[in-house]
């Protein structure tokens, strides 16, 4: 369906403000539009870009400090954090990610993006892996963006232990679940 200039950057605001996270090629085949158009709906509109988009709503929410380990180790962008509870990250699959024969992203990628964000949201000075059950649902490509979400299920102060539930996703669909018990170096 075509849209009036107009009626496509009322419904351009109204999509971001929903899912700050959505790309400018997903926009613009919603909207069945070029990418470029969507560039100079933003622009007029005063809408950053993706990574500003998500620069700005990790900001916003980042009301505590990721203590466990550096924010740049961290595997794919934090959005979202609230210690000792849960933490929300994404990372855009590139082809740098995949294996060239199939296209889709190598297991390491998504597992790590899971691990660091596990590691991530333990309220300590430092937090190690001590266990891990990951399963793999679906295939991921180049393109998808996979959002990660830790939540803590359960803290064990007799054996310094937490345990961490990964749900990773790309749109809606389920790609990767890991279960994540984690050592860290104070009593929770």
């Amino acid at each position: 369906m075509k849209y009036s200039k107009k009626e496509r950057q009322k419904l351009l605001l109204e999509t971001l403000e929903k899912n700050p996270f959505i790309t400018d090629e997903k926009l613009a085949s919603s909207f069945n539009v070029s990418v470029q158009t969507i560039r100079l709906d933003r622009m007029e509109l005063a809408i950053p870009e993706l990574r500003e988009r998500i620069k700005n709503v990790a900001a916003h929410n980042f009301g505590e400090e990721v203590k466990s380990l550096p924010i740049d180790e961290v595997i794919g962008e934090i959005i979202d954090i609230d210690l000792d509870r849960q933490a929300i990250s994404l990372l855009d699959i590139t082809q740098d990610h995949v294996f060239a024969r199939n296209g889709i992203a190598r297991g390491h990628h998504l597992f790590a993006q899971a691990n660091s964000l596990a590691v991530a949201v333990i309220n300590d000075e430092l937090a190690l892996t001590r266990k891990s059950n990951i399963t793999f649902v679906k295939p991921v490509k180049a393109g998808d963006r996979v959002i990660a979400k830790a939540i803590v299920v359960s803290s064990d102060t007799e054996k310094n232990s937490t345990l961490i539930e990964v749900t990773s996703k790309v749109e809606n669909d389920t790609v990767f679940v890991g279960h994540f018990s984690m050592y860290r170096v104070t009593k929770s």
